[in-house]
């Protein structure tokens, strides 16, 4: 099949659509309206076969994981997701596959209302590269950023830590103490993650810094303290893990797919002590869990302290970074 035959064919009319948008997919580029009042927020996320994922792996699950990687870069800033174009090159135009990817992406979109409005669509030789970029609207002067966090502010994250990370490793080989049953209970994490869009929405005017845990907590809490000119501590033993990850530790299991391991896509947030109330009622309201895991301390030569029990570890950061 040709390319624009795909792009008609599968990927014409994805998503929800949007009053502001004003031109679609089928042109040279897409035009929206941004409402007055707001913002536009954008980032593009890339997924290579053989880095990001194996060959082979489901096309639902790619759809699902591409799109959920970039909506959680939208909850990290605090915006609602609207628009995204696509740019995908294939080996070959597999007509299953891309009726699978297409339906998946269909689907996962208008459950976050996100409209596809364009893109790219190539053949290569090398091996299937799917990347995102997306947009959001804030509310003009709203957005969060890395760069909010005080001293004396408190770290939370959303969610459960490590899920993802232990299952990648055990797809590798890499975990025997992990059994077959624990396994199959943290691979959702690794395959469907589901960003924090509605909490982020929510602690957009309370809380002073946020990211998503994309490269590992200890990776994202020092780019907070970079931005922020400030350090963080964190309190092992407050770390949320998931009834799989505890019973893993208890095996034998080690803390660092937790620490360090990324592919979590929950939010890291920080804010004043006084904001405390409100972001546990907000996290309630949308059924989500958010914990306190740390706090915020003047700048330091060690801008990620890690402590058990009051006392200071020193544990390695193995984050991810592609180039390393």
């Amino acid at each position: 099949m040709a390319e624009f035959s795909i792009i008609d064919k599968h990927f014409s009319a994805i998503g929800h659509a949007h009053e502001h948008t004003r031109l679609g997919v089928g042109d040279d580029a897409a035009i929206v309206a941004i409402p007055p009042g707001y913002e536009l927020a954008v980032s593009t996320d890339t997924m290579c076969e053989g880095t990001h994922f194996f060959a082979g792996t489901e096309p639902e699950l790619l759809a699902h994981k591409l799109l959920a990687v970039n909506l959680s870069d939208m909850a990290a800033m605090g915006a609602s997701p609207k628009w995204a174009t696509l740019a995908i090159s294939l080996v070959d135009s597999d007509e299953s596959w891309l009726a699978s990817f297409a339906n998946a992406f269909d689907q996962y979109s208008k459950a976050h209302e996100v409209q596809l409005i364009g893109g790219d669509t190539t053949q290569t030789e090398g091996c299937l590269t799917l990347s995102l970029t997306i947009m959001g609207l804030l509310p003009t002067g709203k957005r969060l950023t890395r760069s909010g966090a005080q001293p004396e502010d408190e770290v939370y994250c959303s969610g459960t830590l490590g899920d993802a990370a232990l299952a990648l490793s055990y797809l590798y080989d890499k975990e025997p103490q992990l059994s077959n049953t624990l396994f199959q209970q943290v691979l959702p994490a690794l395959h469907t993650p589901e960003p924090q869009v509605a909490l982020g929405e929510k602690i957009r005017d309370h809380a002073s810094a946020c990211l998503d845990i994309s490269d590992g907590l200890l990776g994202d809490c020092a780019h907070i303290a970079k931005h922020s000119n400030v350090s963080i501590r964190i309190d092992l033993e407050t770390l949320p893990l998931s009834p799989a990850y505890l019973a893993y530790l208890d095996q034998g299991g080690s803390i660092e797919h937790a620490l360090s391991g990324g592919d979590d896509y929950q939010l890291l947030f920080t804010a004043p002590p006084h904001a405390a109330p409100y972001l546990r009622q907000a996290a309630a309201e949308l059924g989500v869990t958010i914990t306190k895991i740390g706090t915020v301390n003047p700048a330091s030569d060690t801008p990620v302290q890690l402590f058990e029990n009051n006392k200071e570890k020193i544990v390695k950061n193995k984050s991810y970074q592609h180039f390393s």
